[in-house]
């Protein structure tokens, strides 16, 4: 399930940094493609930094 998630934030990153060129070309708006690309990758890093947090002991 987490390599799932890996690569479904890869691919976002991926897309988004796609959409930033197109951005970048003025086919798409830099409001919409920034943000989207930031988000992405925040959650990708947010993701990535908290598989291995100490949970406790049950």
């Amino acid at each position: 399930m987490k390599h799932i998630t890996l690569i479904f934030w890869l691919l976002m990153v991926s897309i988004s940094f796609f959409l930033n060129l197109l951005g970048l070309m003025h086919v798409i708006s830099l409001l919409i493609t920034m943000p989207l690309l930031f988000g992405s990758i925040l959650c990708m890093l947010w993701t990535l930094s908290n598989r291995n947090r100490f949970k406790g002991f049950q």
